[in-house]
């Protein structure tokens, strides 16, 4: 039995120690907003927080996740889709298919909490997640918007 913290509540799971912690969101918790996609660590659909910082959940075994650390999926990102990010991907229409977009979703966040006020190079660096229908210029755009809607919040 693995006790985890997601989105704020502990829950107890009962699964092999080796298990990637997106199955164990999907399938143990029914938290399907993070995505299955290359199974590799690569495009970056299933990322997540652990502890602020944006990991990808298809490479992150369970026994990874340490007791204490706090995961965070999409769906703990905000209830009701105040997070400045997710403002700023409704008011610009970022996505096109958005599969993708919960862990670009999840990435940008990361990368504000790091940096407030992130340039495009910044951006380029930390938002590593792959686009089948390109949406790159609509994203790093959306940032910069969430970079501006959180200042204003603080304001």
């Amino acid at each position: 039995m693995t006790r985890l913290n997601v989105n704020g509540a502990d829950v107890d799971i009962d699964v092999d120690a080796t298990t990637p912690l997106l199955w164990v969101l999907r399938d143990q918790l029914g938290l399907t907003g993070t995505k299955y996609a290359c199974g590799i660590g690569v495009c970056g659909s299933c990322t997540v927080h652990i502890d602020g910082e944006a990991v990808r959940a298809c490479m992150m075994p369970v026994d990874a996740v340490a007791a204490g650390q706090k995961v965070v999926t999409i769906e703990g990102l905000s209830a009701d889709g105040s997070h400045p990010v997710q403002q700023a991907w409704a008011e610009l229409d970022v996505p096109q298919c958005g599969y993708c977009q919960p862990g670009m979703i999840m990435a940008a966040a990361a990368l504000l909490d790091e940096n407030p006020a992130p340039g495009d190079p910044e951006i380029d660096r930390s938002v590593t997640n792959i686009c089948r229908c390109g949406t790159f210029n609509q994203v790093r755009r959306g940032i910069h918007l969430a970079a501006e809607i959180a200042r204003r919040g603080r304001g």
